[in-house]
């Protein structure tokens, strides 16, 4: 098996899974391409942000299991199962993220600094799925898990914000 350390466009194009799993060339930056991958996710989930949140639980679902195909087929013609450029498993857990977050900019900036945060300390047990789960599936999960971490932190943000605001409204 051959590993391709950079792949390019032909490779992008040479697979429709290759395509998706790439992120739509996002994966492609040669610096920071989780980073680029994540940025899809934004305007991704805005497609589907009129629906109801079950609705886009269910497609974002759908994109997950269509993500350990893409992801799979993209890590074994990549010879790495887990390659950088791979971003697919990015972009689904920030739509994921979204689901939850307010509507405003700073509530999306948050949510998109601690989605980057958790995927790239990989905390407990983050890493371990990490290292144990190599094929389509573990690339998606791990991911799934740092959106899991993501969201608890930014509703537990949001929580002391309000509290605080509630606190501070409660003196007048």
């Amino acid at each position: 098996m051959t590993i391709l350390a950079n792949p390019t466009i032909k490779f992008l194009l040479a697979h429709p899974a290759h395509f998706f799993g790439l992120g739509f060339g996002s994966g492609l930056a040669p610096k920071a391409p989780g980073t680029f991958g994540t940025l899809v996710g934004f305007p991704l989930f805005w497609l589907i942000s009129n629906y109801s949140f079950g609705v886009q639980l269910i497609i974002i679902a759908t994109l997950f299991l269509v993500g350990i195909y893409f992801c799979d087929v993209t890590g074994k013609a990549l010879g790495v199962a887990d390659h950088g450029g791979i971003v697919w498993d990015e972009i689904v857990a920030m739509m994921l993220v979204l689901t939850v977050t307010p509507p405003y900019w700073l509530s999306w900036v948050v949510a998109f600094l601690l989605f980057r945060l958790f995927d790239i300390w990989k905390p407990f047990p983050i890493k371990q799925f990490d290292a144990k789960l190599k094929n389509g599936f573990g690339v998606m999960f791990d991911d799934l898990l740092a959106a899991i971490y993501a969201i608890i932190s930014l509703k537990l943000i949001l929580w002391i914000i309000t509290a605080f605001l509630l606190l501070n409204l409660a003196q007048y």
